[in-house]
């Protein structure tokens, strides 16, 4: 395990609406407002979202399992941006529902928002970390930057 600490340093409160690309969205604006290193929580509905529910296998690098979601789902998740060397790198993990059936998983791609989805960003500031491809686990992987 590794740790460092730090405080918050902006926060962003942010409104995506019916049909819009969330993720699209959340990277450009986290690439126009250089947030850095953040933490963030969604709340609201997804129409469309890729979404990985695990390996195949517990191994490394990891198989992943992918559903791709349609239809209104209720959405509540949590995430956190860090920057690879040229790009912000997302990792959001969420509990999609619609009607008592509930996936959750790690949402990656095509995500369309149903209604509203609410976000919430905290901008941490006092940490130095970065999220390079880690080649022996197949990801990018939080790394303390020294």
């Amino acid at each position: 395990m590794e740790y460092r600490s730090g405080s918050i340093k902006r926060v962003f409160t942010v409104r995506f609406d019916e049909g819009d690309d969330f993720l699209g969205g959340l990277r450009q604006l986290i690439i126009t407002e250089n947030i850095r290193c953040g933490w963030f929580h969604v709340l609201g509905g997804l129409r469309e979202a890729g979404v990985v529910t695990g390996p195949k296998e517990p191994v490394m690098p990891p198989d992943p399992v992918w559903a791709q979601l349609e239809g209104a789902r209720e959405t509540l998740g949590s995430g956190s941006i860090f920057w690879d060397a040229t790009e912000p790198r997302i990792h959001l993990h969420a509990a999609l529902g619609h009607h008592g059936e509930t996936i959750l998983g790690c949402v990656r791609k095509g995500t369309k928002v149903y209604l509203i989805l609410e976000v919430l960003i905290f901008e941490l500031d006092g940490i130095d970390a970065s999220r390079p491809w880690f080649a022996e686990g197949g990801f990018n992987r939080l790394t303390f930057d020294v």
